[in-house]
């Protein structure tokens, strides 16, 4: 299909391409062009269904209505759904979004972001890796808007959204708690980030509060393993911990591991331990409570 230029529009709305150029861009009444002629041209672009090139938008106006979204995996529940929330935003005042997933990859993180600054995207939503603070920094220095989201780095001085994750954790310890559990189990993985560290602090302080406190039900997993791996793992946690009745998943990806590793295992929730997860997934919903 021929790509359709303002060229082919001027000459069916038989007017100039100055003109064309003019009304496209939203500067034709300023430029003195009769109503009758923009709404003309505006009905001759529709019909022959013309998209402007981001490349000659961007050349012309310095900006290409783009943002580059940066995820952890866009797989993932969470941020898909948050992915769809961002896109549909953006949607609403006509800037594209591109997605792209690190897999929790510190150098495929380093790649994406310069090849997204290549693309002269407007500006960056990011959930960093572990050591992408220095790329954030260097989007900064560029004057690139940037906003973290999820997780962030401590001490930066770079917008970011993040949830209270010590006081959704230290919550959901006390609650668990509350409700007579007495061997209190966490299960997190070994990426450092910020937000995890500060999810098992809120667990680990409830705990100590209440004197319950037990360094041998926190079970550390491989970040960068994988889902078989994982059940393997809690399972195996689990056998050597018996009288573990209530756990913490630290992220719904680890708490869809441990329903599988408990429905393999014949524990039945919450007859025999109560479970709570960060996150959402829609697997859960299949679960009572």
């Amino acid at each position: 299909m021929k790509k359709i230029t303002i060229k082919d529009i001027a000459t069916e709305a038989q007017v100039s391409i100055s003109t064309v150029s003019f009304v496209i861009n939203g500067k034709g009444e300023k430029m003195g062009i009769s109503p009758a002629v923009i709404k003309k041209v505006q009905e001759v672009a529709e019909k022959l269904n013309y998209r402007p090139s981001m490349i000659a938008t961007s050349l012309r106006t310095g900006k290409t209505r783009s943002i580059g979204l940066i995820v952890e995996d866009i797989s993932n529940q969470f941020f898909a759904d948050l992915a769809r929330v961002i896109e549909d935003e953006a949607k609403s005042i006509d800037y594209r979004v591109f997605y792209c997933s690190t897999g929790g990859d510190d150098e495929r993180s380093e790649e994406l972001i310069h090849s997204l600054l290549q693309a002269n995207v407007d500006g960056f939503i990011v959930t960093p890796t572990q050591n992408l603070e220095n790329s954030i920094d260097l989007l900064l220095k560029l004057k690139k808007p940037v906003v973290l989201i999820d997780r962030y780095f401590p001490g930066q001085r770079v917008s970011h959204v993040v949830m209270d994750n010590y006081e959704a954790s230290n919550s959901a310890a006390k609650f668990l708690i509350s409700k007579g559990r007495k061997n209190i189990a966490v299960v997190n993985n070994t990426s450092e980030m910020i937000q995890m560290k500060l999810r098992e602090d809120g667990y680990r302080d409830a705990l100590k509060e209440a004197e319950m406190y037990n360094p041998s039900l926190v079970l550390h997993m491989d970040y960068h393993t994988n889902e078989e791996a994982r059940i393997s793992g809690i399972i195996d946690f689990f056998e050597k911990n018996p009288d573990i009745d209530a756990v913490l998943f630290l992220a719904n990806y680890m708490g869809l591991a441990g329903l599988q590793a408990f429905r393999r295992m014949g524990i039945k929730i919450p007859e025999d331990i109560s479970v709570i997860s960060f996150d959402d997934h829609d697997s859960f919903k299949l679960h009572t409570p």
